[in-house]
């Protein structure tokens, strides 16, 4: 094995331990090995420490948030720590059932036997998280690998410095090293740890990264999760509700200043209704962010220097139609862009800022080449009332998870997985979605010694070849 230089690994019961990434793994599959990330008793009772922690540390966590990326005590909590609570409470409230043998129906040519399928951690796991919801994509894949039996490495992102050295507390408080640990560090950390032979790798982030997440994971053949992003359409056709359509398109749009995986990338407006709809929703940014953006105390701001002139490169090549200023700390208005065409710069990338460009179209066949210009996304949001409109696209059209009449919010549930599908990611999470994740299910089978069918035995007869076929057919 390859050396790896000293890295902080932060864990244990309120001390700091220098190890190497190597040390922490080993420790780790050693402690899996034992046996004890098995009892579910124990599984509920990390858990139980973690909700306690979080519901103690509420403040602190709502004020890095605040200090990496501008947030608001309300769009903290509803965002991030909120979420992480309710996925707290479906892994506490559901466990037992989720970590049971599931029986199935045994087939009649193996009678007499009973059959089911083993929930089975994989062993140790590795988080790698993002820099946008950090404390939110940091602890509930986190959640989702304890509950089902695993132990964790989490890497947050070096971008968010104020809520990586939280979870680092966090988890340092909750657990011992050897069942959940933090890695901190930049791409150098991330390269010594994607040389590592973990048992199942959950990564969100872009996609250039998750190729180099699933190039690496293939010399060990390590199973892996990819939340990714991509250029995620919404579309409005004339049929809409559109003043609520401009309310919730706002919302789901500029909400982190749209620095989120799943927000509204651009519009597609039927043509006829595109300037009614677009009144509406320069009169609902207003209403929600107010008339001057910027001395708005509750709008966030761009994460970094760097991101932050992309996107004012990205303005370039359309006509402002609203919004468009910015100031000297990374803040930039919700911003509104049209004639924009398939080959405007703005529609080269995912654009993750408040930057909404807007496209037109007359027929439904028109929506389909916009969309294909891009690859898969992430998300899918159309506002219609017209049912005949929405069994077609959301039908035809390949993408992660959406909305109809809606943005974002169909990724705030335990009661679905959330994933992309093709260059937008592979696998989900999310209650019972984000146990399976963690978990390989074992098909076993408990034969009866009472009775023993010949018939699969040799020497082999035509009668018996019969009363095969009788059975298998």
């Amino acid at each position: 094995m390859k050396p790896f230089r000293k890295v902080n690994a932060l864990g244990g019961m309120g001390t700091t331990r220098h190890m190497e990434i190597s040390e922490i793994i080993q420790a780790q599959k050693a402690y899996f090995q034992s046996g004890k990330t098995l009892e579910v008793s124990a599984r509920l009772e990390a858990l139980g420490r973690l909700r306690s922690a979080i519901e103690t540390r509420e403040e602190e966590i709502l004020e890095a948030l605040r200090e990496d990326l501008g947030k608001s005590r309300f769009e903290g909590y509803m965002s991030e720590v909120g979420m992480v609570l309710d996925e707290l409470s479906y892994m506490r409230r559901n466990l037992t059932r989720l970590a049971s043998p599931q029986r199935v129906r045994t087939p009649l040519a193996q009678f007499s036997a009973r059959s089911f399928r083993l929930p089975s951690p994989y062993g140790c796991a590795l988080v790698m998280s993002p820099w946008n919801y950090p404390f939110y994509l940091s602890i509930t894949p986190m959640i989702d690998a304890l509950a089902a039996g695993n132990t964790v490495v989490v890497k947050p992102s070096a971008y968010s410095p104020a809520t990586s050295a939280l979870v680092v507390e966090l988890v340092r408080e909750c657990f011992q090293p050897e069942i959940a640990a933090v890695v901190t560090g930049g791409r150098d950390v991330n390269q010594s740890l994607l040389d590592q032979p973990f048992d199942t790798i959950f990564f969100t982030g872009s996609k250039t990264v998750g190729r180099l997440v699933m190039e690496k994971a293939s010399a060990h053949l390590t199973p892996i999760t990819l939340e990714l992003g991509g250029k995620s359409p919404c579309i409005v056709d004339r049929s809409a509700d559109l003043k609520t359509a401009a309310a919730r398109i706002a919302f789901g749009k500029f909400l982190n200043v749209g620095q989120t995986c799943v927000a509204p990338d651009y519009l597609i407006v039927h043509a006829d209704i595109k300037d009614e709809f677009l009144a509406l929703l320069a009169a609902e940014i207003h209403k929600q962010y107010g008339e001057k953006p910027l001395e708005n105390a509750d709008y966030g701001r761009i994460i970094s220097e760097k991101h932050f002139q992309r996107l004012l490169g990205l303005m370039e090549g359309g006509t402002i139609y609203m919004g468009g200023q910015h100031d000297g700390s990374r803040r930039m208005e919700p911003t509104v862009i049209t004639d924009v065409t398939l080959d405007s710069p703005i529609m080269q990338e995912e654009i993750f800022g408040p930057l909404l460009p807007v496209l037109t179209f007359r027929e439904t066949a028109d929506i389909y080449p916009i969309v294909a210009a891009n690859p898969t996304p992430l998300a899918f949001y159309l506002f219609t009332t017209d049912k005949a409109q929405e069994r077609e696209l959301s039908r035809r059209i390949s993408f992660g998870g959406g909305c109809i009449n809606d943005t974002i919010i169909h990724l705030a549930t335990t009661e679905m997985g959330f994933g992309g599908v093709g260059e937008s990611g592979m696998g989900s999470y999310h209650g019972k979605a984000g146990f399976d994740t963690f978990t390989h299910y074992k098909s076993m089978v408990n034969k009866a010694n009472w009775i023993d069918l010949k018939m699969r035995y040799q020497p082999y007869s035509e009668g018996m070849l019969k009363m095969v076929k009788m059975f298998l057919k």
